[in-house]
């Protein structure tokens, strides 16, 4: 009971607010919450569409489900939903965006990006980078610079693209997409976190 109060007294992310009263339930607790987040990226992976005139690179509701993921989850939890979303990927399962699977792609590279912009924001969130407006926003550029750190150089290395070539193909058309996912999330997590505190200074 006293580690479960705890737990519920100092969340350090939004997952944190799911209580659970011994370790063994904190172990299902975040299994359940491992799986239900890998799964929330394949979903979002199937909500794209390509305009081949413009990039190879889908637009993609997926790169703001894993920003989410990361600030809600933390560095850990993060690590293992995005660790199981990449490797299940590249052995088959068909989550990656369109139902595709596998490591032969050139976007593979925003896949590995995906998995190290979740920690970093994990990281920066368990120390309270997401409770306002302000270290949201600077939380999520971080987190797509680091996408596109990784996605950008592997496409370009995939299709034998010049450094310009890759920016105009894989990254400038996704940056108006960017800073509208980026509003929403600056209002959605300390949102979220203003609503918690809220809720629990009526208690």
């Amino acid at each position: 009971m006293v580690a479960s109060t705890a737990t519920i007294a100092a969340p350090r992310v939004l997952a944190d607010l799911l209580p659970a009263s011994t370790r063994a339930a904190a172990l299902v607790r975040d299994g359940v919450l491992v799986l239900a987040g890998a799964g929330a990226v394949g979903a979002s992976a199937q909500v794209a569409f390509t305009i081949p005139q413009i990039s190879p690179v889908p637009f993609v509701l997926t790169t703001f489900t894993v920003l989410l993921v990361g600030a809600a989850y933390g560095p850990l939890r993060a690590a293992l939903a995005l660790g199981l979303y990449l490797v299940a990927g590249a052995a088959g399962v068909p989550w990656f965006t369109e139902g595709t699977s596998g490591f032969a792609m050139p976007t593979f590279g925003y896949i590995i990006g995906f998995l190290a912009a979740a920690v970093a924001v994990g990281f920066l969130a368990k120390r309270g980078g997401d409770r306002t407006i302000v270290k949201t926003v600077g939380l999520m550029v971080i987190g797509n610079v680091i996408m596109y750190a990784f996605g950008v150089p592997y496409l370009a290395a995939s299709l034998d693209l010049s450094a310009s070539q890759a920016l105009d193909a894989g990254m400038i058309p996704f940056l108006a997409g960017d800073f509208v996912k980026l509003v929403f999330a600056a209002l959605l997590l300390p949102g979220t976190w203003w609503a918690v505190q809220k809720f629990r200074n009526q208690d």
